[in-house]
């Protein structure tokens, strides 16, 4: 089975035009259908049903998908490692979203550059839609973002960090260090707001309650909402990572909720289809596990 029938399969479903995956592959647009037409008599069925410009997979094509996937990632991912192993660039660019860049990057380019000592690091910080953008266009090398689903883009999981509710050591539920969702009705809670679904699932939560938490201050900083905690203006949801050294020194409590718990951060670091292969490897050797308490080196 010829690999570039199965990438144009891939990119078609993708993009959901065969003009847009032969721009995207960078050949013409006849080419591209005679992939196709080449993978449908290689598989004896049709993949894709066409209604004018309308593009469906069909019921074949459905259950194709996953093991073209799986088959084109497999296939670049081990030309690059026979392409350019050994082969370490001057400069490696990383993206990462703001609490990443904040709370993991220190760690993780400390290691990468004891690894690598020659090596020059550029780290860009910004939103996951600019990370991505950036690193399609090539002015990325890696990224650590929230999620993303592209076929052009292989992403590996790794780090997921806990959202639990953190308090001052003073507070009243710190002793406890175990409350219900409606002993803080009567709290004055800061909410820390970036518009992630993880973030969405506290909102349904609150959204389920009689009466739902007194959320005075909504601000999208982490720091900011942690330093409001500390100076006892009121209780928050913080992912862990943003509070170690706090909860280490005793100054901020963490309360666990039955109710919002295995709510967490997931982070995945992506990079283009069979690049950066060693790269990816020493970093995820330095993934955070589930527990997101501490990093693993």
């Amino acid at each position: 089975m010829n690999i570039e029938n199965i990438e144009a399969f891939v990119y078609i479903n993708h993009y959901g035009s065969f003009n847009k995956a032969a721009e995207v592959l960078y050949i013409s647009q006849p080419t591209v259908t005679a992939r196709i037409q080449s993978l449908e008599r290689e598989l004896d069925c049709r993949v894709f049903d066409r209604l004018g410009k309308q593009i469906n997979l069909t019921d074949k094509g459905k259950q194709f998908l996953p093991y073209a996937q799986q088959i084109l990632q497999v296939y670049q991912t081990g030309k690059h490692q026979i392409q350019s192993k050994g082969h370490i660039p001057n400069e490696l660019r990383i993206g990462s979203t703001v609490s990443v860049s904040n709370y993991l990057m220190p760690h993780l380019l400390f290691h990468l550059k004891r690894r690598y000592p020659h090596i020059t690091i550029k780290l860009t910080t910004a939103s996951t839609e600019v990370l991505i953008s950036k690193l399609k266009s090539k002015e990325l090398d890696l990224a650590f973002i929230r999620k993303v689903v592209n076929p052009a883009i292989q992403a590996f999981p790794f780090c997921e960090d806990p959202i639990s509710l953190y308090v001052h050591k003073g507070h009243r539920l710190a002793k406890g260090g175990r409350a219900s969702i409606q002993d803080i009705r009567q709290e004055t809670l800061v909410f820390f707001e970036c518009g992630s679904l993880d973030w969405m699932r506290l909102h349904r939560v609150f959204e389920s309650m009689e009466q739902p938490p007194n959320i005075e201050y909504q601000v999208d900083n982490l720091e900011t909402a942690k330093k409001l905690v500390l100076k006892q203006a009121g209780i928050c949801f913080l992912p862990a990572l943003s509070v170690q050294e706090e909860v280490a020194a005793g100054t901020l409590i963490r309360v666990d909720i039955a109710e919002t718990e295995g709510i967490s951060l997931r982070t995945s670091l992506i990079s283009l289809n069979g690049e950066n292969a060693e790269f990816i490897e020493t970093l995820l050797e330095l993934s955070i596990g589930k527990a997101g308490d501490r990093l693993l080196v």
